[in-house]
């Protein structure tokens, strides 16, 4: 199994003084995802909770919803030349009955740790295939719905920093996290990539029989891409906060979707860009 972290030579330089020492890096290999024996895509990411990260990925592409629909999930090939299996290869079997998605050349992806699946930007794809519409949940009025305190966002960034347990060694990997709208840390997951630490989370989700995350807010390490907002929405997480900035297509899928996006959450600062009816704000929001 690959590491976590590795060790390597590194030059210091700090105000002029030259050293060497060895330095903790972020383990980066690629993740091929098989679908019933099939290629269906390869990922770089970093070791670790592969079998989630594989199951939350068929849940953000629509392929899986309910853990009673994955039959099973393996590492198969990828043995070195040494004959060393490199655990780089990961199986997932669809239980009987589960439709299997045409896999065709297109459909044979190559995503990278900082971008996510490369391509895959249709409103229309996400609209017809969530199985949790959100917006359903904004406009319930018997009072199921999320509803969360601003001051209650404001603590999460610091809370996902403090249980970032690799990141401390590496100051190189993302995270994201699971919260309770009321700011209780319910899971976290830390990856090279933002998108695999959210595939991570959702595929433990579904594997624990867990799926839909209605009353959660998931809490990311960076920017909010459209990839995210649609990870988000296929786990049918109603709340999506990140400490930068989101993407325009984010902003239009999280709108559409009933999805809350809020972004640049800094401290008490922050920006709601969709879905603000489950903020419980004290003054009335207006202006162009």
């Amino acid at each position: 199994m690959g590491r976590v972290t590795e060790r390597r030579r590194v030059i210091r330089i700090r105000d002029g003084a030259v050293s060497t020492r060895p330095d903790t890096l972020v383990a980066e290999e690629p993740l091929e995802i098989r679908l019933n024996g099939k290629p269906l895509a390869i990922t770089m990411r970093t070791p670790g909770d592969d079998f989630a990260l594989a199951a939350g990925f068929l849940v953000s592409e629509g392929v899986l919803g309910r853990a009673d629909e994955l039959a099973n999930i393996v590492y198969c090939a990828g043995a070195t030349q040494e004959g060393s299996n490199t655990y780089n290869v990961v199986d997932v079997t669809l239980a009987p009955g589960v439709p299997v998605p045409d896999i065709t050349l297109e459909r044979n992806v190559y995503t990278t740790s900082s971008c996510g699946l490369c391509g895959k930007a249709s409103l229309d794809a996400v609209r017809t295939t969530a199985r949790w519409p959100l917006a359903d949940d904004l406009e319930d009025a018997g009072g199921s719905a999320v509803r969360i305190e601003p001051e209650t966002l404001s603590v999460l960034p610091d809370r996902l920093r403090a249980a970032q347990r690799v990141f401390d060694r590496t100051g190189g990997l993302h995270a994201a996290a699971l919260f309770s709208p009321d700011g209780e840390l319910l899971d976290l997951r830390e990856d090279v990539g933002r998108h695999n630490a959210v595939d991570k989370l959702v595929g433990r989700a579904l594997q624990q029989g867990l799926l839909p995350l209605s009353g959660s807010v998931l809490m990311v390490s960076g920017r909010a891409s459209f990839e995210l907002a649609q990870k988000a929405v296929m786990a049918g997480i109603p709340v999506l906060a990140a400490v930068s900035a989101p993407s325009s297509l984010a902003v239009d899928l999280a709108a559409e979707t009933g999805l809350t996006l809020v972004g640049f959450l800094r401290g008490t600062s922050m920006n709601v860009y969709a879905g603000e009816q489950r903020l419980a704000l004290r003054t009335a929001v207006g202006g162009a």
